[in-house]
Order: C-alpha cells, then structure tokens, then sequence
C-alpha cells in the first residue's frame, strides 16, 4: 500500500455516530462525531426509532468533514460497525424504512408468544426479550402495518450502511447472532427460529463474514469520499466484537469493553451456554470462535450524564484528578446497573451517605461512587461468567472510553485480583478494529498495538469491605423496587 492510503471506519454506537479516517497501521488521522437523534414512538411503551435517511445524512456530513481534515489521503476501504440489536427495515424498493436502535422495546408486550424460551436459549445463546431484533420485527408486524406492508428484509445498522455503499445486502454473523433469528452454534439462520415469531425466512438476508470485501464503493461516492475506483466496502461487524478485536486477545483471555454498557466476555472456540441462562454466547467476527458474556448494563451512559451535572465544563482530566484526591469513601451509588444473577434490573438507584451532610463530600464523591458502582458491578458479571467457564489467567484485558480513568481501572483490579491491562488503542477500540478488518480484506500487515499501561491489584481488605457496603446499598434499593405502589 502507498504511504497516503487510508480507511474510512464508520461507527454507529447507542449514543452517538462516528466516521473516522484512519491509516492501515491504526493511527487515527481525523474523526467526527454527532448524536444520532432518535424519535418517540407513542403506540408503543418504551419505543424509540431514528429516521435511517437523516442519519445517513449525519454520516455523509461527519465523513466529508473528517475527509476535508486529511486532505492527502485516498481512501481504499470503508467499513462500519454499530450498536448491537439495532436494526433497519428496507422497503421493496430499496428505501430505508425507520430504524429501530438497541434501547427500543416495541416488542416487549409480544414476548409470551415465546412458548419454549430454554429452547430459543439453547439456539441463539441468550434469553429472549424485547432487546433482541426479532421481537422489534413482530411490534412493527403487529402495530405499524403501513410500514410491514412494504418491507422486504432488514439489516443490522452496521450492514446496512454498508449496503447504502455497495448496492449489496449482508447480514454479518456476530451481528446476526443479535437477532434470535439466528443458530449460533450452526451459523446459520434458522427455520425453526422464524416459526417462533411467525416470520418470513424471505426477510432475512445472505450472510457475510466480517473482513470480507462485499462490493466496489458505489460511482456516486467516490468522488463524495475521495476514493479510487478500486476502493472496496469491507463487512465489518458489531462494535462490540471490533472492540475486543482492537486488543489482540487469544481464545480463553477476559476483555473488559467499557462503553455505554460493559459486556464482559471471554473468547471461546467452542460453543458454551450457561444453564441458568444468565450469559449470552454470540459469533465472534473470526471464521470460528465465539464470545461468551455477561454484560453490567448501562455503566458508561450512567458515568457520561453524571459528568454533565457534576462537570459540565471540566474534561475527564480534571474528573481523574479530583477523584483521585479523594482517600476514603464518602458515599456508595447504585445506578441500575445489571447482575446476570438477577432475574430483573434495578429502576430505581441514587447515592447513599451519612447525614448530616459532611464537609468531605464533593462532587468527586459522587463521581468515584459511580465508577466504584461501575467495578462493583463488572466483578458480579465476571463471577457469573465464571460459574460457566473457568479463568485462570493473571490478566484482563480493558477497552473502550470507559476506561480512561486509571481510577476505574485500579477498582477492577482490586476486586478481581488481576491486572488490568490496555493497549494504546483502547480509546477508539471498535474503529481500529474496523482498522484491523480493512486489512484483512486486503490483506494489509499492520504491527500489533502496544500495551500502554498494566495496573496491578492493591489494598484488597479495604476493597472488600467497600465492595460488601456497595451490597447492601444495591438491597436497599432492590427493595424499593419491588415495593408496590399503592
């Protein structure tokens, strides 16, 4: 490859949409970023949806502006990844539907027509809800006919940006395994899936293996992108995937990825589920291996609006510091974070601590009690993950924004009693390893990124009496919960 050769990695997360311009060898040379606006669906309960044409403009936008950065670059790839469980309806005619993301529940009133959920568990690797595609699908089917009517298949967010490049449809296969359409084990769609929800096989598109090249970037953007007429779309895979890819692990290695939920998986290469159905097994986006996980929920969304309160103005810079300062605990959080063992999420959370108020409370309180809720909670997932599967290794490998701060970081490692380890990629995980997909395609040798920091576990005793207080203030709130309202 020549010296001014580039990729364009387009990134379609929960909170936000990303294009970032980057170099086979994972550095990083322009990236912008928007919120990805999303829309209230009243004849649902817990319904929102996007509308797929305004955010494909947002990504031709972000792009172009990315591109004018680097002007001397060509791009030879592009790919994308996204936001697990989201998806978009594509009409007869091509058109792009509505978008439905992760956090819609349209189908949650439809999930007792699941008659033998161990059997769908069994099938697709995790226990079926309203999260999943499939139960999207049958909200629209059963609610929105004038936009059933015309659909003729779907694509996760990711395949579809990259069928509005190509002109060609694929569905990825880590992020089919989202679907609960999907044979995990097989990999394959599944007939007997399709009978479950009483949908059409016809809507399911042909599957693609991520790193493979589905097409030529289409005439029309490739002056748009500055690309040759050689320049290939690469199926990439979900963000979740791409991010454990960024940090090189071997089959049996932990990977922590904090973003905004924290999966916690170990890499598999053979098909495992859990009894009590507590973790999800996915296709990982190599030819064989798989992910097993269990998942602490909306951690990094919860860290991201509590710095807009608390540090409206200050970067995470000035959090670190101001947490780090701080010598004792002054206050313990629960913010409705997931534990695999727990059958339902907590909807009710807040921060607890001594009254009167203490001098010694700051705003540096309320944020080290939410990363420390953040730990709390990963440590509870991993022993879950560990109930199914053993880990024997010293080590856990971290990615992704969340762990930025150091402070998180040494709170894991002191829970888990292991070393948290990153690379220098980790803030942008899921784009370089869209990096890394590219070049595979096209068969592109790039060096392995450096390990940038190794934290080590410290001061154990202390920890775990913090860690059984943030316990009984998960109860407490556990108990609100389930307190009915008179």
């Amino acid at each position: 490859m020549t010296s001014n050769e580039a990729y364009i990695v387009i990134d379609i997360g929960t909170g936000n949409v990303r294009s970032a311009v980057a170099t086979p060898e994972g550095k990083i040379l322009s990236i912008e970023r928007e919120n990805v606006q999303y829309v209230k669906d009243d004849l649902y309960p817990e319904s929102i949806f996007f509308d797929p044409d305004q955010l494909w403009e947002q990504i031709m936008q972000l792009t172009q502006t990315a591109l004018s950065r680097v002007p001397e670059v060509q791009v030879v790839a592009i790919t994308a990844t996204s936001q697990r469980e989201g998806i978009v309806l594509i009409g007869k005619d091509g058109e792009s539907l509505i978008g439905l993301p992760n956090i819609d529940h349209r189908g949650r009133e439809w999930e007792n027509i699941i008659d033998d959920k161990t059997r769908v568990y069994k099938l697709t690797g995790r226990y079926p809800t309203s999260l999943f595609s499939a139960l999207k699908l049958v909200g629209i089917r059963e609610r929105r006919p004038e936009i059933w009517d015309k659909t003729s298949f779907f694509l996760s967010i990711g395949d579809w940006v990259q069928y509005k490049l190509s002109g060609e449809a694929r569905y990825e296969h880590s992020q089919a395994s989202e679907t609960l359409l999907y044979d995990v084990e097989s990999k394959r769609w599944s007939t007997e899936l399709c009978l479950v929800f009483d949908l059409n096989p016809a809507l399911l598109p042909s599957l693609g293996d991520s790193g493979s090249v589905v097409g030529k970037v289409l005439p029309q953007y490739q002056s748009t992108f500055n690309t040759s007429t050689e320049a290939v779309v690469v199926i990439g895979g979900s963000d979740t995937q791409l991010a454990v890819k960024s940090t090189c692990p071997s089959v049996d290695d932990v990977v922590i990825v904090s973003g905004t939920t924290t999966p916690i998986i170990k890499l598999m290469d053979t098909y495992v589920t859990d009894d009590d159905e507590r973790t999800w097994t996915s296709r990982h986006i190599d030819e064989s291996g798989f992910i097993l996980e269990a998942n602490a929920g909306v951690t990094g969304l919860n860290y991201q609006r509590l710095k807009e309160i608390f540090y409206p103005n200050e970067s995470y810079e000035v959090i670190e510091t101001e947490v780090g300062e701080i010598s004792h605990s002054q206050c313990v959080a629960s913010l409705g974070s997931l534990i695999a063992d727990e059958k339902a999420p907590l909807t009710k959370g807040g921060f607890i601590f001594n009254a009167p108020v203490s001098h010694q409370l700051t705003r540096g309180s309320f944020v080290w009690a939410t990363l420390w809720d953040i730990a709390c909670s990963i440590k509870e997932n991993y022993h879950s993950l560990c109930d199914v599967t053993t880990h024997d290794k010293d080590f856990i490998w971290a990615s992704g924004g969340g762990v930025q701060s150091r402070t998180l970081r040494q709170f894991i490692a002191n829970l888990l009693n292991k070393k948290i380890m990153i690379r220098d990629s980790y803030r942008q995980s899921s784009v370089v390893g869209g990096v890394f997909i590219c070049n595979e395609a096209l068969r592109a040798s790039a060096a392995t990124p450096e390990v940038l920091d190794v934290v080590y576990p410290q001061e154990r005793e202390y920890y775990k009496s913090l860690y059984q207080e943030w316990k009984n203030a998960r109860i407490t709130f556990k108990q609100l919960c389930e307190e009915k309202v008179v």
